[in-house]
Parts: structure tokens; C-alpha cells; sequence
């Protein structure tokens, strides 16, 4: 049998198509190269590297999953494999072009009128502008039907009160995807970051995510026009239909960060000289630890794959996708708490990346649905009981 390369142990690139593989090497490739010699001084100064938005632009990663208005188009395992290796890289990567793809060209693409669309969609493909989505407020997280912000019609506007809480791009937006109460339900809307009455302020001290923007918005009578209305929005399940998109990206970025996790401490066990001149990988705990963590490797990339085949089908449901990002962000962080473990004093020194993977899934585990209300989502399909409170 050949031995295996790095994280395939069960061979899965056979499975993948020619343009899935080259998609994948493209942007390893960048994320080697681009991003990862300058990932440590961001992450120190608390700055996502903004200058790269171009480059990633460029490769066509905005909205890759997206037809039309400029998307590349590409199939959802491809789209998979982009997130996965972003996410090799930093969470606050993926972060950024999850965002600018799922959560705001996605509800464009998908509610928005034709107007918006071609105003939009071009200018966040491209990289010219840059968005945001806001959903989530201090009070109503895992709750969003709590929401208290609140958009009154005028004769030709509407006028928003209210703040959204943790939002990605925020400071960085031209444009935020802002759902809000409406006499007539939870709509969405279109709120250029240049209008009156609309500030976004950057959240400090964060330990985790740093190399990510993230900000709080907030709305004082700011009034945009009728025409800002996503058109096609009838309800918080639009909002929630576009978590979802966000969420599968998720399930695959944290298989990235813990392919890096593993890789970095498999090779670093195998130089560690410690106790009778071997290295620390030939001690039998080591490897106990090294072999936990590919297993869960190869089993979240295996469900990955499937995933995304029952996306690219459209038979892929919400529950099959929280149960992949309930699953796969929890592995995830084990394995980059492991492998910080194996790299003993040396763990928290950024030189290595394991320590700033673990800090980062101690987020990913909690946004886009914490790790126990994806529990929740998956026990209510298999009992039939909702046990939300």
C-alpha cells in the first residue's frame, strides 16, 4: 500500500475533480506564498491584512459559488476546498471572504432586485467594495428573533434604530446587509456605510480572530431610500437561509485549520529529540495524540466531501450542515489544543501556528450557531422535539 501524503490517509483527492484539485492548489498556493509570511504581524496588531483584498479578489474567491454578475461559478466541493484552505491559513481569512460571499452577495444574488444586483455583485466580485452582515445584537445572539432594531417606513425611505454586535468587515464595509423589525416582518436592507446617521466602531481587545475585522454598527435615524430594500425578503428565515451558506463554508474552513495544526506538530515531533536521543514522535503517547487527531481529520474531510456533493445536488439541508459545523469546529479545536500540548513552552510563541488556530476556533465555535444549538438543530430533526429553551 503507498503511504499516504500529508492529511489524505483514505486517498480522498481521487475523488475530487480536476478543477477541485486545481482550485485547492491555487489557493494553498496563495495562502503560502501571500499570507502566511505576514499573518504573525497582523495577528500581533490586532489588523486583517486589507491590502490583500485585491489578490483575493483576483483569484475570483468572492462569491465563488455564485452564477452570474461576475462569480466564478465554481461547484460547491470547490467552493468547499477554497474555505478549507483559507482557513489553513487564519479563521479571520475565511472570515472575511465567507462573509463578503455568503452572507452579503448571497442574500443580494438571492433577494435583491435586478438593480441591486448589478449595481452590487460586480463591486464585491471584484473586490471595489467590500460588505458586511448584520444580524446579531448584544441581546439577541443565538436569539436573533429578539432583535430590537427597527426600520419604519416613510413615504419614499425607511429609517433605522437600532445596533447590531460581533460584525465581521464592519469597519471595513462600503455596504451592510442589515436585517431589521418591519410592520410588515424581519426584511433586509441595504445600508451604504457612508449614510447619515450610520457609525461602525471597531471592538478592541479581542484575544482570538485578531487578524479579523470586527465592529459594532450602529443605526440613529439613519434613513435610506425604498429602493435599499432586499425586495425578496419576507421573514427572519431569509436571514437565516444565508447563515446556512456562511455555515458550510465553516464545516470546511475548520478542517483547514486543523490540517495545520497537525501538520505543523507531526513535523515538529519528528525533529523533537527528547529521552534516549528519538524523537518525541516514537513515544507511544505522541503517537496516540497524532493518530487521534488524522483520524478526525480524514472523517471531517470525508463528510465534507459528501456535503458538498448533497449541495451541488441540492438535497443538502440545514441539519446535514449543522451537524458538519457542530462536528468538525469542535474536532478542530481538540486538535489545535493538542497539538499546542505536543509543542510544549514553544506552543505559545507565535512562531508556530497552532496556538493562534486554537484561539481562533474558540470563536468559530461560538458564531454562526454555537456548538449547542447546533446540537439542538441536529436533536430536533432526529426526535421530532424542539428543546430550544
Amino acid at each position: 500500500m503507498a503511504k499516504f501524503k500529508g492529511t489524505d490517509l483514505y486517498q480522498i483527492d481521487d475523488l475530487l475533480s480536476d478543477e477541485e484539485r486545481l482550485t485547492r492548489a491555487m489557493v494553498r498556493e496563495f495562502v503560502n506564498e501571500e499570507f502566511l509570511p505576514i499573518i504573525r504581524e497582523h495577528y500581533r496588531e490586532g489588523e486583517f491584512p486589507a491590502d490583500l483584498i485585491p489578490k483575493i479578489a483576483e483569484l475570483g474567491l468572492l462569491g465563488a459559488n455564485l452564477e452570474g454578475y461576475g462569480c466564478a461559478g465554481l461547484n460547491n466541493v470547490a467552493y468547499g476546498l477554497i474555505n478549507q484552505e483559507l482557513e489553513r491559513g487564519d479563521s479571520g481569512l475565511r472570515s472575511f471572504v465567507s462573509v463578503q460571499g455568503n452572507l452579503v452577495m448571497y442574500p443580494i444574488h438571492a433577494f435583491g432586485s435586478e438593480e441591486q444586483k448589478k449595481i452590487w455583485l460586480p463591486k464585491l466580485a471584484n473586490g471595489e467594495a467590500v460588505g458586511c452582515f448584520g444580524l446579531t445584537e448584544s441581546d439577541a445572539g443565538s436569539n436573533p428573533g429578539a432583535m430590537r432594531t427597527r426600520a419604519e417606513r416613510t413615504n419614499d425611505a425607511w429609517v433605522l434604530n437600532g445596533g447590531k454586535m460581533w460584525i465581521t468587515n464592519g469597519t471595513l464595509a462600503d455596504v451592510a446587509v442589515v436585517w431589521a423589525r418591519t410592520d410588515e416582518g424581519v426584511r433586509g436592507f441595504l445600508v451604504e456605510t457612508g449614510t447619515p446617521g450610520f457609525t461602525a466602531k471597531a471592538i478592541h481587545g479581542k484575544l482570538s480572530l485578531r487578524a479579523s475585522d470586527t465592529a459594532e454598527l450602529l443605526f440613529d435615524n439613519c434613513e435610506i431610500p425604498e429602493d435599499n430594500l432586499l425586495p425578496k425578503t419576507s421573514g427572519l428565515k431569509n436571514a437565516l437561509m444565508c447563515l446556512t451558506q456562511a455555515r458550510y463554508g465553516i464545516a470546511w474552513g475548520a478542517i483547514g485549520a486543523a490540517m495545520a495544526c497537525y501538520e505543523e506538530v507531526l513535523n515538529y515531533a519528528k525533529d523533537r529529540i527528547q529521552f534516549d536521543d528519538k524523537p518525541i514522535a516514537a513515544h507511544q503517547l505522541v503517537q496516540q495524540k497524532l493518530v487521534d487527531m488524522v483520524t478526525e481529520i480524514t472523517k471531517g474531510q470525508l463528510l465534507n466531501l459528501q456535503l458538498g456533493r448533497l449541495k451541488d445536488e441540492n438535497k443538502a439541508t440545514h441539519v446535514h450542515i449543522s451537524l458538519a459545523k457542530r462536528n468538525n469546529v469542535s474536532q478542530a479545536l481538540q486538535i489545535a489544543r493538542n497539538a499546542r500540548q505536543l509543542l510544549g513552552a514553544n506552543g505559545i510563541l507565535d512562531d508556530y501556528h497552532s496556538m493562534r488556530h486554537m484561539c481562533n476556533l474558540e470563536t468559530v465555535i461560538t458564531y454562526e450557531g454555537t456548538h449547542e444549538i447546533h446540537t439542538l438543530i441536529v436533536g430536533e430533526h432526529i426526535t421530532g422535539h424542539p428543546a430550544y429553551s
